[in-house]
């Protein structure tokens, strides 16, 4: 009951600081926000202080080093979380904005304005940066938020959230426009999302069980963002040079996020050629190769990949490798197991890059690029609250835009109907 209660009055003091906060002027809003990124970086060495203990304790329980390297911070991590809160505050404000204005035959003046969704819950896993990332983005859009961070970094994210907030109240923003559960008890995830009039919307930022859990307990509507099963395709017109420091990238460059590269495909008439080079530059970088029978038979030494191995997100040092035989045949692999995050394909054909682009139906579609720019700062949003793999409301990388609904403001003059 305790812990019901606790949750639910955290929720009730965040809605009663939205319809504050959603009057506070931007100016107010961006002066807090620049306050909140020098803060973090002024106080940096408590934030590292408090994630260092978090590490060890995670080496000790045996932690991949895939899921250590999302909960680490380090100097240049923290700045960056300040950078990406600087950036949201150059961005417009979303606000008020106006996006379809019409005086009706009868005089009725009709205006479609954005306004903030209320209260914004985050449920996440292990990154402390998604906590610097959607206290901005939610205060910039007018939002309060209420945050769970996951149990492995509880008292880093913990750290964080406070930081800003100090610093937030300190410049003129609401106390309870930002709350953190520090609640290790999944239950308290379930009682969030059973808050319907409390909480506007949950936004949950994980992998495939999270989702899976808070899509079963909600009854506040949920914007999925979905895990990354990402593909690069190679097809038999490509700069093969392009394609192997694509490939590289997408794979090795951080592997435990969503958007690294997760299978290859490639296609048949380039595969004897290609398939060994990329091999060896991936297999220097310690990626574990898991290929069909054709990839087998080139390169007998590869791993054989399982019918599970194609659905998988390893965010690992691992990839499902298979030889295709056209772009088609890339397309219906791709729209069969794709989580529908990022899906690249590496040709010099326009017609083939084109087809591509039509039929593969992922929230972002890359044509002789890495899937690791799928991000809210590389996408110029200044940082992203999640990335949605669904197609209601938003989809792709959700930015300030993302965290708004919307009102209609009539006017009249005593006309009835």
């Amino acid at each position: 009951m305790f812990m019901k209660d606790h949750v639910t009055k955290q929720a009730r003091r965040a809605k009663e600081a939205s319809r504050l906060l959603a009057c506070i002027p931007v100016d107010v809003r961006n002066n807090a926000l620049l306050a909140m990124a020098d803060a973090l970086e002024a106080r940096q060495d408590e934030i590292l202080e408090v994630n260092a203990k978090e590490v060890a304790a995670a080496r000790e329980k045996a932690t991949r080093l895939n899921m250590i390297d999302r909960l680490i911070l380090s100097p240049k991590r923290i700045a960056d979380m300040a950078e990406g809160i600087r950036q949201v505050v150059k961005l417009p404000d979303p606000i008020g904005t106006t996006d379809f204005e019409v005086v009706r035959p009868n005089g009725l003046k009709i205006r479609r304005v954005r306004v903030p969704f209320g209260v914004v819950g985050i449920v996440y896993e292990s990154r402390p940066n998604v906590t610097a990332d959607a206290i901005a983005l939610c205060l910039k859009s007018g939002n309060s938020c209420l945050l769970r961070g996951g149990s492995e970094a509880i008292r880093t994210n913990k750290k964080i959230s406070e930081i800003l907030k100090e610093a937030a109240i300190a410049n003129g923003i609401p106390a309870a426009t930002i709350e953190f559960i520090g609640i290790i008890d999944r239950d308290a995830v379930v009682v969030m999302c059973r808050l319907r009039k409390l909480v506007d919307v949950i936004i949950p930022r994980g992998g495939a069980g999270l989702i899976a859990r808070i899509v079963e307990h909600s009854t506040v509507p949920v914007i999925e963002t979905g895990t990354g099963v990402c593909h690069t395709y190679v097809d038999k017109a490509a700069d093969l040079d392009m394609a192997v420091k694509i490939c590289f990238n997408a794979k090795t460059s951080r592997p435990s996020v969503c958007n690294a590269m997760e299978s290859l495909l490639i296609h048949k008439d380039i595969a004897a050629e290609f398939l060994p080079k990329v091999a060896k530059v991936l297999t220097d970088a310690n990626v574990e190769l898991r290929g069909d029978d054709a990839c087998r038979e080139i390169l007998p030494d590869m791993n054989e990949a399982t019918d599970d191995d194609w659905a998988t997100e390893y965010n690992d040092l691992i990839l499902s490798v298979k030889i295709v035989d056209d772009v088609d045949a890339a397309i219906e692999h791709i729209n069969r197991y794709s989580s529908q995050h990022s899906d690249a394909i590496i040709t010099e054909d326009t017609d083939a890059a084109t087809r591509f682009e039509q039929l593969v139906d992922s929230a972002a579609v890359y044509v002789n690029t890495s899937t690791r720019f799928t991000d809210g700062f590389e996408f110029g949003f200044g940082a992203e609250i999640g990335i949605s793999t669904q197609k209601l409301h938003a989809r792709g990388p959700m930015g300030l835009e993302a965290l708004t609904t919307m009102k209609y403001l009539v006017d009249g003059d005593g006309k009835v109907r």
